[in-house]
């Protein structure tokens, strides 16, 4: 990995950054808003096509959101639940998710979705690539808040080696261009209390999924 003092920018893959303490002082703002989407769309745990409930609670804000049911992974403007619009993507959501795709050489990012993912102790999220966008070209925004997290950045095939990325309160990896379509996951939550989200790590995962 090259490690940029300067910036605390780790570069993990090529077209692959992790910003160390990225979103550090603006946690407030960010939970503040956080509980808003969560009252307007609650987190549940989806169920996989072939019937598996994740065991990751999840909800989305945006103009899409991310959806798995019996009829497959997509996108949706509607929340299945409520049948209502996702709630829109808070300003300061999209503003820091701009800001740190900019940082590493993706300008002009504009996302249209964003996935919360809440892990409670023991949660995971199994190795997988991002292939439900339209367009590739964009990259992957994804903030960590909460309890740390062992992340697997891999390659482009499910075999490929990989390396575990410790992520704490405050990172954010974006990834890209050449990394865009590697799998990635997140393994087993340990347990452990942190000071603003309790036993819990939260994951908001940015995309610009239409062209």
């Amino acid at each position: 990995m090259l490690f940029s003092e300067e910036e605390n920018t780790i570069q993990i893959a090529p077209d692959a950054y992790l910003l160390k303490g990225f979103l550090l002082g603006h946690s407030q703002g960010l939970l503040k808003d956080l509980n808003l989407v969560l009252k307007a769309n609650p987190l549940r745990h989806m169920k996989t096509p072939s019937g598996y409930h994740m065991s990751v609670a999840m909800t989305n804000c945006g103009d899409w959101g991310w959806v798995t049911d019996e009829q497959g992974y997509r996108y949706s403007q509607r929340d299945p639940v409520t049948n209502l619009p996702w709630l829109s993507m808070p300003a300061i959501f999209r503003q820091l998710a701009t800001s740190a795709a900019n940082s590493v050489g993706f300008d002009g990012f504009k996302p249209d979705a964003c996935l919360v993912n809440r892990y409670a102790i023991g949660a995971k999220l199994s190795l997988h690539q991002d292939k439900d966008e339209a367009d590739y070209s964009h990259p992957i925004v994804s903030f960590s808040l909460g309890l740390p997290a062992l992340f697997d950045f891999g390659g482009i095939t499910r075999d490929a080696a990989k390396q575990a990325i410790h992520l704490e309160h405050g990172d954010v990896v974006v990834w890209g261009g050449q990394s865009r379509l590697n799998y990635y996951g997140i393994r087993r939550i340990k347990a452990g209390t942190h000071p603003l989200l309790g036993p819990y790590r939260f994951n908001l995962t940015f995309r610009r999924t239409q062209n």
